[in-house]
């Protein structure tokens, strides 16, 4: 085999290990970085403002766009607000900065996939001017593909980054019609695609799809953090909200 052959080969391997790796975590050691934002500075800007206090502190604001589960649907049609995880991060940022002025906004529409939800993003995302932007439409990006769903995504990223705001990608929380254990699973296809989208542009990610596996792989029943069969109850929202809460870390 020819050099380099060996070191495309090589490198096929790396990016493979670096896709199971959670935010932060590093091949080698502390001294070789993530291929994702480094979770200890991509907010701290943001960190910095929710630690000052009046009269020095201005509005944080933070939008959470996507489908049914960050709108709040639990077992439809019953959306429990505040018990879906932009609620839950509102309260957890709270206690974590009790001088902040906090505004989280959710835009997320039930039912809608990316594809919708960047076409309405200049008009009804940007106008609130956001510090932060979650992004969750895997679950619904199923019906329209892997293609379609990148340029939407990307597109949502772009437009975000153009205008210095932060972004945070999820990948889809659980699916009982999803085979989890599948590489090939659309499910599994689209959480890998965010993962690398989350390295192509080097935004936070938050990734519930292997949250929940794990949860599933220390021998729990998916059943435990569903409401429905695709749409996760309270526990479930709490994983969510932890992996989130993991990237608002105070400032020194």
């Amino acid at each position: 085999m020819s050099l380099t052959k060996i070191h495309a080969c090589f490198h096929s391997l790396f990016l493979s290990l670096a896709c199971l790796l959670p935010a932060g975590s590093a091949l080698m050691g502390d001294s070789t970085p993530a291929l994702i934002a480094d979770p200890k500075r991509f907010l701290s800007e943001v960190t910095g403002e929710l630690s000052k206090q009046w009269p020095n502190n201005r509005t944080v604001r933070i939008v959470c766009h996507g489908h049914s589960v960050p709108a709040g649907f639990f077992k439809t049609p019953k959306v429990d607000t505040f018990n879906a995880y932009p609620h839950l991060l509102h309260l957890g940022l709270k206690e974590r900065y009790p001088h902040a002025v906090i505004n989280v906004i959710v835009t997320a529409i039930g039912g809608e996939n990316s594809v919708r939800g960047a076409e309405r993003f200049e008009a009804e995302v940007l106008p609130h001017r956001p510090d932060i932007l979650l992004i969750d439409y895997a679950l619904n990006d199923r019906g329209v593909g892997l293609e379609k769903a990148r340029d939407a995504w990307v597109s949502m990223i772009q437009q975000a980054q153009s205008r210095n705001i932060r972004v945070i990608l999820l990948t889809p929380t659980g699916d009982h019609r999803a085979d989890l254990n599948d590489p090939d699973d659309p499910l599994n296809q689209h959480a890998a695609q965010i993962r690398d989208l989350a390295k192509e542009y080097e935004v936070g990610l938050v990734d519930s799809l292997q949250l929940f596996k794990d949860y599933i792989d220390a021998d729990h029943p998916l059943d435990d953090l569903m409401s429905q069969v695709n749409h996760p109850n309270r526990k479930g929202h709490d994983i969510v909200t932890r992996a989130l809460l993991d990237w608002f870390l105070m400032v020194d």
